[in-house]
């Protein structure tokens, strides 16, 4: 069972002191408390775990502090949507919005390899308007003799020159705990100029010990890539480990599936699951349409591949793209072959721009059939 407090109830307040006390003397029932930051405002969700069924759901909502409650299911206990359409969903980090309406397009360096390309990167970025990008400093790697990325050699360049051209949120992916600790101190040395948003990649989706980690810090919100060999299902599960352990603060990637039938391709493109995501979880989804083409092939209409694969996503409501650009794609020491160049970035940006608004148009056609049929 969830109960939902009224927004921005403080936690000194007498209400929502009367209302912990009488949840916390509950019989057979545990509380764990959850604090959503949205764009405009705070939610508490308290949640009831244990046994609940024989709970009076009236007596609860009646409680000082508390403005609904709901019976949740056994899946997706905290990030899901358990068939109530108010929960809020998504966050505000850092003075960026990640809902499931809006779309932040995260534009960069698969791997961090030079000041000099991070610099043009940013700047580029910074002209264009953009507050977002990805920066890999640690790279798990299939070959262990491949570049594994600087590390935290690396970070405080990162981290000045984002500060510099106002980049707000870098995605970058940690593989080890000791990971969150090396990009915290730096941050925190440098003033924070910039902010961090945490990547687990498809390989790390069931490293439950690496969730529970992430999880714990609340600093950092996440981004969690689908595993390339796992269900849906297991996937979401992965999300929600993040969650139970204090940190909702989660976008979920969708990367492609590694199979043979996804020839040519990387990876099966399953950005059909984006509005599967958003029905059942109230997190924000991101695509990866970089690590799912793969390549650079060129449709016979003249649009990359990447770039179809980039409207399909978004079309289909995605609320964040992540994708792989290099001032000079033949020097990359990861994944070269399939970054885009400078100079498609404006109209790779105008491209997403054009497939949100047939999105929103999307959504204005089937809604207004919705009311007709309704009268």
């Amino acid at each position: 069972m969830l109960a939902i407090l009224h927004p921005d109830t403080p936690l000194d307040s007498q209400a929502y002191r009367e209302t912990m006390q009488f949840l916390e003397n509950l019989p057979n029932v545990s509380v764990r408390v959850h604090e959503v930051q949205g764009t405009h405002q705070k939610l508490t969700e308290i949640y009831l775990l244990g046994e609940t069924k024989t709970l009076d759901k009236d007596e609860i909502a009646a409680l000082p502090a508390v403005e609904r409650v709901i019976r949740i299911s056994e899946d997706y206990r905290i990030l899901g949507r358990h068939r109530d359409g108010q929960r809020q969903n998504g966050f505000s980090y850092n003075g960026v919005s990640f809902t499931q309406e809006n779309l932040n397009v995260f534009a960069g360096l698969c791997a961090v390899d030079n000041q000099e390309h991070v610099d043009i990167m940013m700047r580029a970025l910074s002209e264009h308007g953009q507050v977002c990008t990805r920066m890999g400093a640690y790279k798990p790697r299939t070959n262990p003799y491949s570049f594994q990325g600087h590390g935290k050699g690396c970070l405080p360049w990162v981290f000045e020159t984002a500060g510099k051209y106002g980049i707000k949120v870098i995605a970058m992916e940690i593989t080890h705990e000791s990971h969150i600790e090396e990009i915290d101190q730096c941050l925190e040395k440098l003033g924070r100029p910039t902010g961090v948003m945490l990547q687990v990649g498809t390989r790390n989706t069931q490293n439950f010990e690496l969730l529970k980690a992430i999880g714990r810090q609340k600093t950092y919100p996440v981004l969690l890539k689908r595993g390339f060999g796992i269900t849906l299902n297991e996937s979401l599960n992965a999300a929600e480990y993040l969650a139970s352990e204090g940190n909702a603060n989660v976008v979920f990637c969708l990367r492609g599936m590694k199979t043979e039938a996804g020839q040519p391709h990387r990876n099966m493109v399953d950005f059909a699951h984006v509005p599967t995501v958003k029905r059942l979880t109230r997190m924000p989804v991101c695509v990866d349409p970089s690590h799912s083409v793969g390549s650079r092939d060129r449709a016979p209409d003249g649009l990359l591949d990447v770039t179809h694969a980039t409207a399909q996503g978004i079309i289909a409501g995605a609320n964040m793209v992540l994708a792989d650009f290099h001032p000079r794609p033949e020097k990359a020491l990861v994944d070269g072959p399939q970054a885009l160049q400078m100079s498609e970035l404006p109209a790779f940006l105008a491209d997403i721009q054009l497939c949100h608004d047939t999105w929103k148009k999307r959504q204005a056609l089937y809604r207004k059939l919705e009311g007709n049929e309704s009268e």
